[in-house]
């Protein structure tokens, strides 16, 4: 089974749909998405797809007419254990430390301020929901940011005006480029969330100290169409959910919980049914 789940990933393409659905990981991603992030022909996708899944790597569900991939973590966790049981003999001191499971040496997260940062592709809406939120709810106990892939120069009119009418503050708001948090300098972060498709496809080099990451994604209220007060309806329909998940985040108990258990707790949020 190593030799078959090592030979199937040595092909750059099927690595390729691999590593995107690792990136979505709880999440079940359709098959018409893959073939879209990664420019694949459907029938190519559904090639490596099927590769993938013979070899115990990703498995398959129905969702209507739509077929959906996820990673299958219980196979990707064997493989890696069998790839360090033959080659490193289960020594740890022979292996890289990216190869410790951080959730076997990590107890309960301290009470200090913790670092979290919202990632979407434009920070003009979501992102910037997020990081108003959790700042208005939570300010005394996380330093916020958010940023974008592909940032706007301008953070929308709808959102800021939304935001105003919460009583939010808006004029430290600005948009932001994910590269601002990646150099030396850039404060260490403890979470990182997706809150849009496109972002959580996106390869990204590893965050420094390993934060615990989760998706969150939310349809794109700057993709609302119609009249203004159609538009206003999408905004606060976002920033409702954005704000529920903020809600559940910020009243986890994080002194008390594990990082397995803390992961468990943020991917389920992001996993929320928005009325």
């Amino acid at each position: 089974m190593l030799i078959d789940q090592l030979s199937t990933l040595s092909h750059p393409e099927r690595m390729r749909v691999f590593r995107l659905l690792m990136r979505r990981c709880p999440a079940a991603v359709p098959a018409g998405e893959v073939a879209d992030v990664l420019g694949f022909k459907p029938s190519t996708t559904s090639v490596y797809l099927s590769a993938l899944h013979k070899a115990g790597l990703i498995v398959q569900t129905r969702q209507g007419t739509s077929l959906r991939y996820a990673v299958d973590l219980a196979g990707a966790r064997e493989m890696v254990g069998q790839l360090f049981l033959d080659c490193c003999n289960g020594r740890p001191d022979l292996c890289p430390p990216e190869m410790i499971d951080p959730s076997t040496n990590v107890g309960p997260m301290s009470d200090q301020k913790h670092n979290v940062l919202f990632v979407c592709t434009g920070n003009s809406a979501r992102s910037i929901f997020a990081e108003a939120i959790m700042q208005n709810e939570a300010g005394d106990r996380f330093n916020v940011y958010s940023a974008g892939t592909k940032p706007s120069s301008l953070l929308n009119p709808f959102a800021v005006d939304m935001l105003q009418q919460k009583g939010i503050e808006t004029s430290d708001l600005r948009a932001k480029n994910v590269a601002e948090f990646q150099g030396a300098d850039a404060p260490q972060m403890d979470f990182v969330f997706t809150v849009c498709d496109l972002a959580a496809n996106e390869e990204c080099a590893p965050w420094e100290g390993q934060p615990i990451s989760a998706h969150w994604g939310l349809p794109d209220p700057v993709k609302a169409e119609g009249t203004d007060a159609e538009k206003r309806l999408a905004f606060q329909q976002t920033f409702g959910a954005m704000r529920n998940r903020i809600l559940a985040f910020v009243n986890l108990p994080l002194e008390t919980l594990s990082r397995a258990s803390l992961q468990q707790e943020v991917d389920e949020i992001g996993r929320t049914k928005d009325d």
